[in-house]
C-alpha cells in the first residue's frame, strides 16, 4: 500500500488533480498506477477508476460475505499478495479469520485436483478417474465445512478458472449450479478475475462454461 498523500516530482494538470484527488478521496489510498495515469492519462485513471467500482464494490447479485468468500479463495488460488485489501474488506463484510481460512483452504484443495486428474488421464487402469472425482469431492467437502456448498463450490470454479483448469472448472461449475447457483452469481464470481488474472484467463474460463453447457451438463452462460 501506498502513502495516502500522492506524491509527484512531475507538473499536474488541472484535469489530474481532479482526478486523483477522487480517487484519494474515495479511497483513502493512492497505488503507484493511480499516480501514474494521474500524472500522464488522466482519463484513463477516471474510467478505470469506475470500472474498477462497478466491478469489485458496487453490489450486484453477490452478497458481500459471499463477494469476499470467493475474493479470498480467487487471491490466495493466483498468489496475489496484493489480495491483502480483500482482507481488510472480508473482515468489514463480517467474515471471521476462520471463514477466510475456510476460503483459502478451498482454493489449496482445489489444486489436488490436478494430481487426481493426472493419475487418471495415465494409470487409469489403476486409479479410475470416477473414483478419483469421488475422493477429490470428498475432500473437498471436508473442508467446506459448514460454508453453504453454492459458495463453497462458486469460489472453487473460480479458483480453477483463473489457473485455466478446464475440468476443474467445469466440474465445480456443475456441482455449483446443482447447488442451486444461478447464472448472474457464476457470472459475478467469474467476473472478479479480470483484475488479478486479465481479460484472456477470463476468456478462457468462459469457453469451459461454454463447452460445459453445450455438453449438457450445465445451463449456459448466456
Amino acid at each position: 500500500m501506498s502513502d495516502a498523500i500522492p506524491k509527484f516530482t512531475v507538473p499536474l494538470s488541472p484535469r489530474s488533480r481532479e482526478v486523483i484527488a477522487a480517487v484519494e478521496q474515495k479511497r483513502g489510498y493512492t497505488l503507484p498506477y493511480h499516480r501514474m495515469f494521474a500524472a500522464h492519462a488522466p482519463d484513463l485513471l477516471a474510467n478505470y477508476d469506475q470500472f474498477y467500482e462497478s466491478l469489485t464494490l458496487v453490489p450486484r447479485v453477490l452478497t458481500p460475505r459471499a463477494r469476499e468468500t470467493v475474493w479470498a479463495a480467487l487471491l490466495a488460488a493466483v498468489r496475489e499478495v496484493h489480495g491483502f485489501i480483500h482482507m481488510k474488506r472480508a473482515i468489514a463484510a463480517g467474515l471471521s479469520q476462520d471463514d477466510i481460512a475456510r476460503a483459502v483452504t478451498l482454493a489449496a484443495v482445489t489444486e489436488s485436483y490436478t494430481v487426481a486428474e493426472f493419475s487418471g488421464m495415465n494409470w487409469s487402469a489403476w486409479t479410475l478417474p470416477t473414483d478419483l472425482e469421488a475422493r477429490y469431492l470428498a475432500v473437498f467437502d471436508a473442508a467446506r465445512g459448514p460454508l453453504d456448498p453454492k459458495l463453497a463450490h462458486l469460489s472453487a470454479l473460480v479458483a480453477m478458472g483463473a489457473r485455466r483448469q478446464r475440468q476443474g472448472t467445469q466440474l465445480h461449475l456443475k456441482h455449483a449450479f446443482a447447488a442451486g447457483a444461478r447464472a448472474d452469481e457464476i457470472c459475478e464470481g467469474l467476473s472478479y478475475m479480470l483484475i488479478p488474472c486479465g481479460g484472456n484467463t477470463l476468456i478462457e474460463a468462459v469457453s469451459y462454461w461454454e463447452a460445459a453447457a453445450a455438453a449438457g451438463l450445465v445451463p449456459p452462460p448466456y
